[in-house]
C-alpha cells in the first residue's frame, strides 16, 4: 500500500470468594481479548537486510522453481511501463506455487476488477482479471496460494472479516487469462482484522499474516504479525472459518521517527524461515528499511 497485553497474573486461591472472582475476571477478559498465541508459535528475530524502497518495498517470495532460483520482490520499481501504462499502478505481495507458477496481484486507482499477472515454469507471462464481487474492494494488496497449488486466497485493504478464495491462475486447469478469473468461495475469520499486507501459508490449513494495522485496538498491538488457523484446507467449493491469533509485533527500528508501514510476508518451507517486510519512516525509507528474518522456536 502507499508509503503510506500483558496478562493478569494468578495468584494463589486462598478463599472461595478469591476463586471466584478470578474465574469472573478470567472469563470476562477472554470475551474481549485476542487469543493467545501458544508456546509453538512463537516466531524469533534472528536477523534483517536492507529493503530497497523502489524495488523491494511491497512484497516478497522465495521461489522454488526452477531450482536455486532468487528470492523475489516486488515495489514501484517491478512493474512494467506497458502493465503502469494501463492503469495497473500498484503491486502488492506476491506469491510462488511449489511447482513454479509466480502470482502478483494488481490494482488501479478505479475501476471494477482485479489483475494477477503471472510467470509459468517455463517463463511465459499472462493476465487474469478478476472482476469484483458484491461489497468487494477494489485494492489489491496480497495472494497466498495454497500448498497443493489450486486455489489461492487474495486479501482486502481495511478493516476485514474474510478473504476470498479464487483458482490459481495458471497453475489450476480451470483457468484462462480470456476468462473472468472467478471468487469460487470465502475463508470467514473469527475475528477482524485490519490492513493486512500480505499472507503465506505454513502448512496446508495454517497461514501467516503481516498486519499494517496503526491503531491498536484490534488485539492490543500496531503492526502484528498474525497467524491464521483454517478449518479445513481451501477447497475451492465450500467456505472455511479462519481463527486468528496476534503472536507479537513485527519490529519497529529506524533512525527515523513516525510511522512504520508492515508490507509483504514469505515462509520458505526449505528453511523454515519467516521474512516480513517494514519499510521505515520519513527519509529513512531509503537508508533502513528493512526485511526481517525469524524463525520459530
Amino acid at each position: 500500500m502507499p508509503l503510506r497485553p500483558a496478562r493478569p497474573r494468578r495468584h494463589a486461591v486462598r478463599t472461595i470468594r478469591t476463586a471466584l472472582v478470578a474465574l469472573a475476571t478470567a472469563s470476562a477478559a477472554a470475551l474481549f481479548a485476542a487469543p493467545p498465541a501458544s508456546a509453538a508459535d512463537t516466531w524469533t528475530e534472528v536477523g534483517s537486510d536492507r529493503a530497497d524502497p523502489l524495488t523491494e518495498s511491497q512484497g516478497l517470495t522465495s521461489v522454488e522453481v526452477p531450482a536455486n532460483s532468487a528470492n523475489r520482490y516486488t515495489g514501484i520499481g517491478t512493474i512494467p511501463l506497458s502493465v503502469s501504462t494501463r492503469g495497473w499502478n500498484h503491486v502488492g505481495d506476491p506469491d510462488a506455487s511449489y511447482d513454479g507458477y509466480y502470482v502478483e496481484p494488481y490494482q488501479a486507482d478505479s475501476g471494477t476488477s482485479k489483475m494477477y499477472r503471472v510467470q509459468s515454469p517455463g517463463g511465459t507471462w499472462s493476465e487474469y482479471v478478476h472482476t469484483l464481487g458484491s461489497g468487494e474492494a477494489l485494492n489489491n494488496s496480497w495472494v497466498a496460494i495454497t500448498p497443493d497449488g489450486k486455489w489461492m486466497l487474495s486479501g482486502e485493504y481495511g478493516t476485514m472479516t474474510r478473504f476470498l478464495v479464487l483458482p490459481t491462475p495458471g497453475a489450476n486447469a480451470g483457468t484462462s487469462p480470456s476468462a473472468n478469473l472467478p471468487q469460487v468461495s470465502t475463508v470467514r475469520l473469527d475475528h477482524a482484522v485490519r490492513d493486512v499486507q500480505g499472507c503465506d501459508f505454513t502448512g496446508p490449513t495454517t497461514l501467516l499474516c503481516s498486519s499494517d494495522d496503526p491503531a491498536g485496538t484490534l488485539f492490543g498491538i500496531t503492526k502484528p504479525l498474525l497467524q491464521v488457523d483454517l478449518s479445513a484446507a481451501p477447497n475451492g467449493t465450500s467456505d472455511v472459518t479462519g481463527h486468528v491469533t496476534a503472536l507479537r509485533q513485527l519490529p519497529l527500528r529506524s533512525s527515523c521517527s513516525g510511522t512504520f508501514e508492515a508490507e509483504g510476508i514469505d515462509y520458505d518451507r526449505r528453511t523454515g524461515t519467516l521474512r516480513v517486510i517494514v519499510v521505515s519512516p520519513g527519509f529513512c525509507v531509503l537508508t533502513d528499511s528493512k526485511t526481517y528474518r525469524f524463525t520459530k522456536s
